[in-house]
């Protein structure tokens, strides 16, 4: 029997849940973890350039994990897609393990960056945008994945703001609304946005078709931001 590509990919996800539990351990930030699934899994498997043997490849996409805290969806995504190996997931945590509770860009094969620190991963991203820009390479993308609680951040602020009147239209930001800011936002997370300049979509973040439409939607000249909605944190 053959199997199509639609039933490999559906086998893949459904796998997901069993790869994250064999990290086990102490200071896992589940609900962190498990917000970010579905936008991790739809980037991976249908959005992003880049593969195992491209995380060397200048023309790659890009995409760094601001929310860097909780990382286990991004490593059993990570393994699923061959970045690295899933006999790696048990010793999650552990002092000799490459797997920390903050992504090491050294240590995890296709990390872009060491990331947890909240607030640092849009300003980067803005940085590399700029570089690609400056080497001439306008063909991959930036992707960079946030959660509400950084917007509390005055460096996201900056990076928004500089983000839309430069253009940087090869700049993707995902942000995982799991309800966990502090500080409300008028109009929504998206308005914020769009009042830099910025082309924003918000859709259900488990949705992968709603998802992917937002992910490849056209936005010319604008960098782009979908706002995935989740479970609230606390519910």
């Amino acid at each position: 029997m053959t199997i199509t590509t639609d039933e490999h990919r559906a086998h893949e996800y459904a796998d997901l849940p069993r790869l994250m539990s064999l990290m086990t351990g102490d200071e896992k930030h589940g609900p962190a973890a498990t917000s970010t699934l579905d936008v991790l899994w739809v980037l991976y498997d249908r959005v992003l350039r880049v593969t195992p043997e491209r995380t060397a490849d200048p023309g790659r996409d890009r995409f760094l994990l601001s929310k860097g805290h909780g990382p286990m969806a991004y490593y059993a995504v990570l393994a699923a897609k061959g970045f690295l190996p899933v006999e790696w997931l048990p010793g999650f945590g552990g002092y000799d393990s490459p797997l920390g509770h903050h992504p090491d860009r050294l240590l995890v094969p296709g990390a872009e960056i060491g990331s947890g620190s909240l607030g640092h991963g849009l300003p980067l991203g803005v940085g590399t945008a700029l570089g690609l820009r400056a080497q001439g390479l306008g063909d991959p993308a930036v992707w960079v994945l946030i959660g509400d609680a950084e917007l509390d951040e005055g460096s996201n602020h900056e990076a928004i703001a500089f983000a839309g009147p430069a253009g940087l239209d090869r700049l993707h930001t995902v942000v995982v609304d799991n309800s966990s800011a502090s500080h409300a936002r008028p109009g929504g997370i998206a308005a914020r946005f769009e009042a830099a300049g910025w082309s924003a979509a918000t859709v259900d973040g488990r949705d992968h078709a709603g998802l992917y439409k937002a992910f490849t939607a056209p936005h010319p000249g604008r960098p782009h931001v979908v706002v995935a909605r989740v479970e609230p944190k606390n519910a």
